[in-house]
């Protein structure tokens, strides 16, 4: 990651992360934002919003997955329903 909030990937995605501040009148809203840009083909990226909450379990569950991909063994117990990616 740069100064600049972004990591680009190796197939060129660019993929943005902030922290989006919105001043409700009552009770303002904090949310942590990923951007991921257009790939090389022009093909659309998509975008999310998180709680701190949500930001935190996926930078875990992003970590668990380097450390896999890093020693190439497989993820342990059942892969998650729904999930396009386990």
């Amino acid at each position: 990651m740069n100064e600049d909030g972004f990591v680009v990937t190796a197939c060129g995605r660019r993929i943005a992360v902030r922290c989006l501040r919105l001043a409700a009148a009552e009770r303002p809203i904090s949310r942590v934002t990923l951007d991921v840009g257009r790939d090389q083909g022009g093909e659309p990226g998509v975008w999310a919003s998180l709680t701190a909450d949500e930001a935190r379990d996926l930078a875990r569950l992003l970590l668990v997955q380097a450390g896999l991909a890093e020693r190439g063994t497989k993820p342990a117990g059942p892969s998650r329903k729904g999930s396009s990616f386990f």
